[in-house]
């Protein structure tokens, strides 16, 4: 018996001993580990520490990032329209367009700062602007990841912690939560994926964000308080959307369209390219000639681009030894970056017979000038004349949302009744007549709005009366000569005046206010095609007219013209 008791007691000694071994050694082990990480931790905080002492210094790009609403060149209807949009005690979503390096981001800081200020705004002095790229915000089908929504981090994935031990599920902000009281700014919104846009739908319209996940039961008492909260009320967000995106309205969505403020910003034009020039040389501390402010202005079509120039000619004057920027550097930038001079049109040198000076809208809201030529000759027989057009892309795709839409230009059938409505004008009959009206440049037309043009320039053609090179215009035509309404008015008017041009001719219905804000340029109002044409031909100069039988004009019988100096 004590034998077996001294056996037990010599095992029991044993297996104590083993045990105290294995946990001395687990201490070590753990101990040893722990002075590792140390030493490794050290080392990289003093490798980091090194690390922010080196500093470059700071692109230019980051100084004339506009800090002021004054700094945002050539946007003040967008600008002012944001504004009402944010700064008032309700403000809206807003969905920005236009092409890059506008000031679309800029414009959204600044104006999120100024509703801070703005008595009665619901933005508080602490209100976050969250950015997010919508082309890089990938998120996982399962609800692992997504950095715009949010996500939970359940146990089977998250690993090890102290809650992924006891099996607890957890809820991660994403970024409409981290905007929570200001503004989420969703840069390239367009480029959203589809899921993603409809969850963000569902935040927009509940405020808040909620999480469901296999591992979550409400009787869980080892769950904390505040993940119980997480999942039954949600997480806050609530915040205003502001969209930026290159794409057209076509483009994006019409559940997120319907629910947001849609504002335009246009391109810059040279002048304004000059001024973002010149307050970019005056920050790097370098003068910059006049020409070589003329060559960027040629070829830069952003700020941004322009910036980036400027910045590279600099370096070059830099390396040279010189303070001053010369024409000579901001060529040789543009010449090896390739890049093509600015597609600006301007307004003839002189009065042409057939050539008539038309306006277009491109993109979402930019003006530009269109030229329509024209030329008529006498048919071989009489009564079997022809009409052609050239120069129109009769079909254009436009892509995006991962379909392809065809779009087909009307111009060639507004041809038709710009023909039925010159018969009443026309002293001769115009089916004696080859007529032939051209688009140069391959322009892709919208033909009621160009119809003016083409009534103008044909009714030249045939009769020898010049077109005054000053004179744009716009308008439809219908078949009993009456003007009618088109849009974009205002882009075209702007155009118009950019190019040059001193009298622009709009349908009267087309009439507003702000249309007569510059002094460069008559704005006048038309109702009937006998309008248009005494407002746009040089009676005065008339060349040799079409056929030897020709009777000369007759002056037309015009309405009264509703003319305003602008």
């Amino acid at each position: 018996m004590n034998s077996s008791l001294l056996v037990l007691a010599i095992v029991q000694v044993i297996f104590a001993g083993i045990v105290g071994l294995y946990f001395l050694n687990m201490m070590r082990s753990q101990q040893h580990n722990r002075v590792a990480v140390d030493k490794e931790s050290t080392r990289e905080l003093e490798r980091l520490r090194k690390m922010r002492t080196v500093s470059l210094s700071e692109p230019l790009s980051e100084r004339t990032r506009p800090s002021c609403i004054g700094d945002i060149i050539g946007q003040e209807d967008g600008l002012r329209t944001l504004r009402a949009a944010l700064c008032g005690p309700n403000p809206q979503h807003v969905i920005l367009y236009g092409p890059p390096g506008v000031g679309k981001t800029a414009a959204a800081r600044v104006i999120l700062e100024e509703a801070k200020r703005t008595p009665g705004s619901p933005f508080l002095a602490n209100a976050v602007f969250c950015e997010l790229d919508g082309a890089t915000a990938r998120f996982d089908e399962r609800g692992i990841a997504d950095p715009l929504i949010g996500s939970v981090h359940d146990p089977i994935y998250q690993g090890a912690g102290a809650m992924g031990v006891l099996g607890i599920p957890q809820p991660k902000q994403g970024a409409v939560t981290k905007a929570h009281g200001g503004v989420l700014f969703i840069d390239e919104i367009g480029e959203l994926h589809p899921i993603q846009m409809n969850k963000l739908l569902k935040v927009l319209e509940d405020r808040r964000v909620f999480f469901e996940s296999a591992y979550y039961n409400p009787d869980d008492s080892n769950i904390p308080l505040h993940i119980h909260d997480m999942f039954q009320n949600g997480l806050p967000a609530d915040f205003r959307l502001v969209g930026a995106t290159t794409r057209s309205p076509q483009d994006i969505p019409p559940a997120i369209r319907s629910r947001c403020l849609e504002i335009f910003f246009r391109p810059l034009n040279g002048e304004e390219i000059a001024v973002i020039v010149q307050r970019a040389s005056e920050k790097i501390r370098f003068a910059m000639t006049p020409a070589a402010v003329d060559v960027v202005t040629r070829h830069a079509v952003n700020g941004r681009e322009a910036v980036n120039v400027v910045q590279i000619a600099a370096g070059i004057a830099l390396t040279e030894r010189r303070t001053e920027i010369t024409r000579e550097d901001a060529e040789w930038v543009v010449h090896s970056s390739q890049i093509a001079p600015r597609p600006e049109r301007k307004v003839p040198e002189r009065p042409q017979v057939g050539v008539v000076n038309g306006l277009a809208v491109y993109g979402p809201s930019s003006g530009m000038l269109l030229e329509v030529e024209a030329d008529a000759v006498v048919a071989r027989a009489p009564g079997h004349g022809t009409v052609s057009v050239t120069g129109v892309i009769d079909e254009e795709e436009l892509g995006g949302g991962g379909r392809v839409l065809r779009r087909r230009s009307t111009a060639r059938s507004s041809i038709d009744n710009v023909v039925t409505a010159l018969r009443r004008c026309l002293p001769v009959n115009l089916s004696d007549y080859d007529v032939h009206v051209n688009f140069p440049g391959g322009t892709p037309v919208d033909g009621p709005s160009a119809g003016v043009s083409m009534a103008v320039a044909i009714y030249s053609a045939v009769t020898g009366i010049p077109v005054d090179n000053t004179v744009a215009m716009t308008g439809e035509v219908s078949i009993y000569g009456s003007i009618r309404p088109v849009g974009g008015v205002s882009a075209k008017v702007e155009a118009a005046r950019l190019a040059g041009a001193r009298k622009v001719i709009i349908p009267s219905d087309n009439d507003q206010e702000r249309l007569h804000r510059w002094s460069d340029v008559d704005i006048v109002l038309a109702s009937r095609l006998e309008d248009v044409l005494s407002c746009s031909l040089l009676r005065d100069v008339v060349t040799e007219p079409v056929g030897s039988a020709y009777a000369p004009a007759m002056p037309l019988q015009t309405s009264a013209v509703a003319q305003g100096s602008v």
